[in-house]
């Protein structure tokens, strides 16, 4: 089993690696998953710890659920 990073994501317990450090301030990812809720908890304390500022969207891509992340500032 994979050890989760800090800035990892794994709302449904599957580790998602975003590399952080290439999102600029408009660009956005899509997040499949179920748990929505503990996607947009677990985004929001990766978002406060950067000081970036957070939009999101639970959505329906390509057939699957998930949660659209936006780093707006």
């Amino acid at each position: 089993m994979k050890v989760l990073r800090t800035y990892d994501l794994s709302p449904d317990g599957v580790p998602i690696e975003v590399n952080w450090e290439r999102m600029s301030i408009g660009a956005s990812i899509f997040v499949p998953c179920i748990d929505t809720e503990e996607a947009i908890a677990q985004a929001t304390r990766i978002f406060e710890a950067k000081n970036w500022k957070l939009e999101h969207r639970v959505r329906v891509e390509s057939g699957k659920i998930g949660l659209r992340i936006w780093r707006i500032v």
